[in-house]
């Protein structure tokens, strides 16, 4: 079974990851992972929408759909002991599921942050 998954809740939390951390962007999201060095084997994990892309509703869509995608994909590929802040895009919302698993996917691969089962 996986790592058991956290969440990110205060901003210098999200600024430590923006600021020291890795990023690589896809068309469908944004990736940050912050390595921590303090051991614990949880990951942590947080999700923000800005405004460039779109009213409350689409941005609370934009961010579900983020969720659903972590809940099936890291627990079993990403690896613990790292905080990751997944950024929506504008094309977020409207994209299709399966492409955005892709990209975060792919962004787990290139950030060196996949792991196998």
């Amino acid at each position: 079974m996986g790592a058991s998954v956290d969440r990110l809740t205060r901003r210098p939390e999200f600024l430590r990851a923006a600021r020291r951390g890795q990023t690589f962007a896809t068309p469908g999201l944004v990736l940050q992972v912050y390595l921590r060095g303090d051991g614990d084997a949880t990951m942590r994990v947080g999700y923000t929408a800005s405004k460039k892309v779109g009213n409350a509703v689409v941005r609370n869509r934009a961010r579900r759909r983020l969720r659903a995608i972590v809940a099936a994909a890291a627990p079993l590929h990403a690896k613990a002991g790292r905080d990751y802040v997944l950024i929506a895009r504008g094309g977020t919302p409207g994209r299709r599921f399966a492409a955005l698993e892709r990209d975060f996917e792919t962004a787990l691969k290139r950030l060196d942050a996949w792991r196998l089962e």
